[in-house]
C-alpha cells in the first residue's frame, strides 16, 4: 500500500519518482529541507520504501543509491519518441519567438523610461532659456564694444603664454640634442630605450607644440598690426 502523500515516506517517494534519477540519502535530504526533514528520517524512509519494493536501490560499497521503479512509467515507442521530438522542437521555436517578443517589449520600455517627463521637459526648457538669456546679454556687451578684459590683464596673459611656449621650444630642443648624443652610438633600439626610461614625447600625451607655436605667431602678428 503506498504511503500517504503528506507522510515522510510519501514526500520522499514523490520526490524520488519526480526526479527519476540516481539519488543518495544526502541528495534527498538536501532537496527536502523545505519540509524540515532530517537526514536520519529521510534515510529511514528510503530504506523502508526500498524494502517494500516501491523504489529500487543499488549498493556501492557502504553507500546506497536509490532510483524510482522504471516499471511504473510508460515507455514510449519509436514513433511516440519521434512525435515527442517534433513537439519539443516546435515548443523550442515558440519559446524563441516569445523570448524575442519579450526582448523587443523590454527594449521599448527602456526607451520610454529614458524619455523625459513633461515636468522634466519644462524644467530643462526653463534652464535653457536662462542660459540663452545670459549668452544674449554677453553678446550685447560685446556688440556694444564693452571691454570684458582689461588691456593690462590681457598683456600679462599673452606675455605669460609667449614665455611658456618659448620655454617649451627651448627645452624640447635641449632634450633632442642630449638624446641624440646619448643614443648616437647606443646599440639599443631608441623606442625600447625610451620606454625603459619611462620617457614620454609630446605626442604620447596628446599635445602638439606646433599648434601652440602657430598660436604664438598669430598673437605676435596681431600685436605688430595694433601698434
Amino acid at each position: 500500500m503506498p504511503p500517504k502523500s503528506d507522510s515522510v515516506e510519501g514526500i520522499v517517494l514523490g520526490f524520488v519518482n519526480e526526479q527519476n534519477r540516481p539519488l543518495n540519502s544526502q541528495n534527498v535530504a538536501d532537496a527536502l529541507q523545505k519540509f524540515n526533514l532530517k537526514k536520519t528520517a529521510v534515510q529511514k524512509a528510503l530504506d523502508a520504501l526500498a524494502d517494500s519494493g516501491q523504489i529500487s536501490f543499488k549498493e556501492y560499497g557502504k553507500q546506497k543509491v536509490y532510483i524510482a521503479r522504471q516499471d511504473q512509467f510508460d515507455i514510449p515507442n519509436g514513433e511516440e519518441l519521434e512525435e515527442m521530438k517534433k513537439a519539443n522542437a516546435k515548443l523550442q521555436e515558440e519559446l524563441a519567438d516569445q523570448k524575442k517578443a519579450i526582448s523587443e517589449v523590454e527594449s521599448e520600455v527602456r526607451g520610454l523610461q529614458s524619455n523625459l517627463t513633461l515636468a522634466e521637459i519644462k524644467s530643462k526648457e526653463t534652464k535653457l532659456q536662462s542660459e540663452v538669456q545670459e549668452m544674449e546679454e554677453k553678446l550685447d556687451k560685446l556688440r556694444s564694444g564693452v571691454i570684458l578684459v582689461k588691456p593690462e590683464d590681457k598683456k600679462i596673459i599673452e606675455d605669460s603664454f609667449a614665455e611658456k611656449v618659448n620655454q617649451w621650444k627651448r627645452r624640447k630642443r635641449m632634450f633632442k640634442e642630449l638624446w641624440d648624443t646619448i643614443t648616437e652610438n647606443s646599440p639599443k633600439d631608441q623606442k625600447e630605450f625610451k620606454e625603459e626610461l619611462g620617457l614620454e614625447y609630446d605626442e604620447d600625451v596628446g599635445v602638439n607644440l606646433q599648434s601652440y607655436t602657430d598660436m604664438l605667431a598669430s598673437l605676435n602678428k596681431r600685436r605688430k598690426i595694433s601698434r
